[in-house]
């Protein structure tokens, strides 16, 4: 019963982080506008802020945000300003020169500030919570183990880790940079819009959406 709960688990957890959403927006700007490294910090991010949804929607702190209007709003708000900040950033982007050996730009994102542009960009995304009551309160019976409630929720963050970090790869590699290097500000200016439109839908979604 719980091995077939848990598969249930990985499938939607794996439809959910393949739907491009502000998760993928945000890694694929980290690994296009400075490096691989900043990919999977800003993954590792994502992942984090998946722990802490799965926590509080354990404990019924999910369910309180969403059926409070003022708290969900303003998570939402919130949410939507922060994307539409980034993406304001991103559209002021300029070339920048990598070295020919590595393929590298000359200024990088710091470690901790992609991490907390990951863990923000998904905390800050009320849709994020509303998925996590929805799946666990499906999921997790009053007699499920407290073991089997953290393995579920240390799925959908691994999950969304694995899937990201995975994101980040791809798109940095040295020889992909190279092909896109005389327009990848273009690109950055281009997810930048995505993420403008994403914070824009955000703040104009309802919680039954």
């Amino acid at each position: 019963m719980y091995f077939s709960a848990w598969m249930t688990v990985v499938a939607v957890s794996l439809v959910a982080v393949v739907t491009p959403g502000p998760d993928f927006a945000l890694t694929l700007r980290n690994s296009l506008a400075y490096s691989r490294r900043a990919g999977l910090y800003t993954a590792i991010g994502v992942g984090a802020g998946n722990l802490v949804h799965a926590t509080y929607s354990l404990i019924g702190i999910g369910t309180i945000i969403a059926q409070s209007i003022l708290l969900f709003n303003l998570l939402k708000w919130l949410g939507a300003a922060y994307l539409i900040y980034l993406g304001l950033k991103s559209l002021r982007a300029q070339k920048q020169s990598v070295t020919v050996a590595t393929g590298r730009q000359s200024h990088d994102l710091k470690r901790w500030t992609a991490f907390r542009i990951g863990v923000l960009g998904n905390l800050l995304n009320p849709k994020v919570t509303l998925f996590f009551l929805a799946l666990f309160t499906q999921i997790v019976q009053p007699a499920t183990p407290i073991l089997m409630q953290v393995l579920y929720g240390l799925t959908v963050a691994v999950v969304a880790l694995l899937w990201f970090a995975i994101v980040a790869v791809l798109i940095s590699q040295n020889a992909l940079k190279r092909h896109v290097l005389s327009f990848a500000h273009w690109l950055e200016r281009l997810t930048g819009a995505a993420l403008i439109i994403l914070g824009c839908r955000l703040a104009i979604a309802e919680a039954n959406d």
